[in-house]
C-alpha cells in the first residue's frame, strides 16, 4: 500500500518529523505519509498507547504505523515492529502496542542494521531505526527479517478501570484540543459493569446520571465520545480548564438504587 502514518511527541517546533519523513521518502520515494499527530503530550507513553488503536481501523491493511513516544531512547529497550489486524506497527518496546492485537499479534525486534541508516543516534532512533524499517516495510520487507519473534513485548499495567463492590474506577487519559476529559472507561466496560441499573457517573465534583448524545446538550455532558470511551466536556469551552481536573483524575461510575439531580 506504501502508507506510512506517523504519530509522535515531537511537536512541530524542532524539525524531528519532518527528518523522519525525508528518511521514509529517500528509501521509498512513493511512500504516501500520514500525519496522525505530533502532539502526544512529551514522553506520555499511556496517552499514545490509547490513541493508536482508535487511529489505525480506519487505514487500509498493509498500512504502516510509525509511533515515536520514547522517553527511554538509547537505553537498553528494544526497537519492535508488531503485527497485528494486518498492520504493521513499529516503534519502541515501551508499552506503547499494548493494546494492539488483543492477545494474537506477532511482535518482532528490530536487529539487523541493514534496514537502519548506517549511523545511528542514541538519541534519535526515530530518524535512524523507526523510520527507515517502516520505509522497508513500505515495500514489502518481511518483518521476520529484521530479528527475532518474542513473546514478551512490554505491556503497560494500568490501562484498565479496576472494579470492586459497586464502584467501578477509570481515570483521565487524556485531553483533546477543546479540552474534553477522555478517560480510559469504554462503552463496554460501562454496559458491562452497570447492565439495567441505574449508576451515577463523578468526576471534578460533577455528578451524572445519565449519558447524553452530543456536547452542545447541557453545560457539562458525560458522554461516549466517537473513540468508544466515556468523556465529559462544557459547551463552547474547556472541561479541563473550567473544572481544573487533570491527567490522571479518577472517574468513579457508582451502581446504585437512589440518585441525585445530575450535576
Amino acid at each position: 500500500m506504501h502508507i506510512i502514518t506517523i504519530l509522535t511527541d515531537f511537536g512541530l517546533k524542532d524539525p524531528y518529523a519532518g527528518v523522519m519523513k525525508g528518511v521514509i521518502l529517500s528509501i521509498n520515494p512513493e511512500a504516501r505519509i500520514v500525519d496522525v499527530t505530533h502532539e502526544i503530550e512529551p514522553q506520555d507513553v499511556r496517552e499514545a498507547c490509547f490513541l493508536v488503536p482508535e487511529y489505525y481501523p480506519y487505514f487500509p491493511r498493509g498500512t504502516v504505523h510509525l509511533c515515536v513516544v520514547d522517553p527511554t531512547v538509547g537505553s537498553r529497550r528494544r526497537p519492535l515492529v508488531v503485527v497485528a489486524d494486518n498492520h504493521f506497527f513499529v516503534g519502541p518496546d515501551n508499552g506503547l502496542f499494548s493494546l494492539i492485537g488483543d492477545g494474537r499479534a506477532e511482535a518482532y525486534t528490530i536487529e539487523n542494521r541493514d534496514y537502519m541508516l548506517p549511523a545511528i543516534s542514541p538519541t534519535f532512533h526515530g530518524r535512524d531505526i523507526f523510520a527507515p524499517v517502516a520505509a522497508h516495510l513500505s515495500c514489502g520487507l518481511d518483518p521476520s527479517l529484521l530479528g527475532r519473534r518474542i513473546e514478551d513485548p512490554v505491556r503497560l499495567t494500568d490501562l484498565f478501570p479496576r472494579k470492586g463492590g459497586d464502584d467501578m474506577v477509570g481515570s483521565v487519559v487524556r485531553f483533546d484540543r477543546f479540552g474534553n476529559a477522555i478517560s480510559n472507561i469504554s462503552a463496554k466496560d460501562l454496559r458491562a459493569f452497570t447492565g439495567s441499573i441505574p449508576y451515577l457517573i463523578e468526576l471534578a465534583g460533577l455528578s451524572f446520571t445519565s449519558l447524553v448524545d452530543s456536547y452542545c446538550e447541557a453545560d457539562f455532558t458525560c458522554l461516549i465520545g466517537s473513540s468508544g470511551y466515556l468523556e465529559f466536556g462544557y459547551f463552547k469551552g474547556s472541561f479541563a480548564a473550567k473544572t481544573g481536573t487533570k491527567k490522571g483524575g479518577e472517574v468513579v461510575v457508582r451502581r446504585c438504587e437512589a440518585m441525585g439531580n445530575e450535576g
